[in-house]
């Protein structure tokens, strides 16, 4: 929905001299409220109305869709680790006891950078401490069963099982730390496009329960060997042009198609926000940036000078920008019944929307050739 005036409850602060302490209260009120009904069990029926209902309280404060969304990722980590408690808790009355070694579980892609919005992603992995080949058996069947009791109650929580199998509950998400480095030094070893889209979706991660050293030390490992990986960062950089934004020759507004609900239907999560966020990546494994959200990544590549700040700036607002239209059709289509996704309706867009949108997929498309010509000679 469009609107030409809305007042905003901020407007409220100063409308009692010297009440200042008792306004504040009254404009966070409807967030007090909401807050406090925040579901306490995993169940998809009460958490996911309930994360609709938060998004249109902050809306209503003039909260930013970039802040809004690391607001719904932070609570998505607090459903991680409720869903990681509970399964430990499930085990221990089981007789499986505690966990017989350290363990880290991981969240992969839009939930470790903190990017989510409403229809988030289930990628995750998890890093166990090193241990002799001999308990292999006993150990790796433990984590098993924790992975595919913590995934089972995302599920119920309303964080959906990944389609692709990319999960601590299957052997290629769960491996011992030092399994997981001599795994990249084999992914980054050549230019294969599957072990290059691997990586991709690993790269980004944030641990979120158990020992983050041992996170940090494959993140370490990870500074160190991907800058001297130069075909795989060309394959990394060939793969960007596998998402191109939503701009023809003529730089008009254009779908991929792929799987399009409408003809007026553009996919800005692939189209948009895909491209930004991997050439983002792609820029900082060059340098051995280890940031994880975009933002982030966007400010340490003009602390280490390799980018303009007025650069960073633009390309934050654009993200920032897409964000906010994607936000804004995904509460459209759940009012409607339909499913959160990535499509944007370009009929519900005003003109000078639609010419915003133009001048930040520019943008991007020009941070992307820009990391491509910056890829290190092979």
């Amino acid at each position: 929905m469009q609107y030409l005036s809305r007042s905003s409850p901020w407007r409220q602060v100063f409308q009692h001299p010297g009440g200042l302490q008792s306004s504040d209260a009254q404009v966070l009120a409807p967030l007090q409220e909401v807050l406090v009904e925040c579901p306490k069990y995993l169940d998809a029926q009460l958490i996911k109305p309930w994360q609709q209902q938060l998004v249109q309280v902050l809306l209503r404060l003039d909260v930013p869709a970039w802040r809004i969304s690391q607001l719904i990722s932070d609570h998505n980590d607090w459903l991680y680790q409720q869903a990681l408690e509970e399964s430990l808790a499930a085990m221990r009355s089981n007789g499986w006891g505690e966990p017989p070694i350290g363990f880290c579980v991981l969240q992969l892609g839009s939930a470790a950078r903190h990017e989510s919005l409403l229809r988030p992603d289930q990628d995750n992995a998890m890093i166990l401490e090193d241990f002799p080949d001999h308990r292999y058996q006993e150990i790796d069947t433990w984590f098993q069963h924790l992975a595919e009791g913590f995934t089972d109650r995302l599920d119920q929580a309303g964080i959906p099982l990944c389609k692709g199998h990319v999960m601590a509950r299957w052997p290629l998400w769960r491996k011992r730390l030092s399994e997981w480095i001599e795994q990249m030094r084999l992914w980054t070893a050549g230019r294969v496009v599957k072990k290059v889209q691997l990586s991709n979706i690993l790269l980004d991660f944030n641990p979120i329960y158990g020992d983050a050293a041992l996170a940090q030390a494959f993140r370490v490992e990870l500074a160190a060997l991907l800058p001297k990986a130069h075909g795989f960062l060309h394959e990394m950089g060939e793969l960007l042009d596998e998402i191109p934004v939503a701009l023809d020759a003529f730089d008009r507004l254009v779908s991929d198609g792929q799987e399009a609900p409408h003809a007026h239907a553009l996919n800005l999560k692939r189209q948009g926000l895909l491209p930004l966020q991997s050439a983002t990546r792609l820029f900082c494994l060059m340098q051995g940036v280890m940031e994880i959200s975009t933002r982030d990544r966007l400010m340490a590549l003009v602390t280490q000078q390799q980018l303009q700040a007025a650069e960073a700036i633009d390309l934050i607002e654009a993200l920032d920008s897409l964000q906010g239209l994607l936000l804004q059709a995904q509460l459209v289509s759940l009012k409607a019944g339909r499913q959160a996704d990535g499509w944007l309706d370009l009929q519900q867009l005003t003109a000078r929307q639609k010419q915003l949108l133009k001048m930040d997929l520019k943008l991007i498309r020009s941070f992307v050739r820009k990391v491509r010509k910056q890829l290190p000679a092979i």
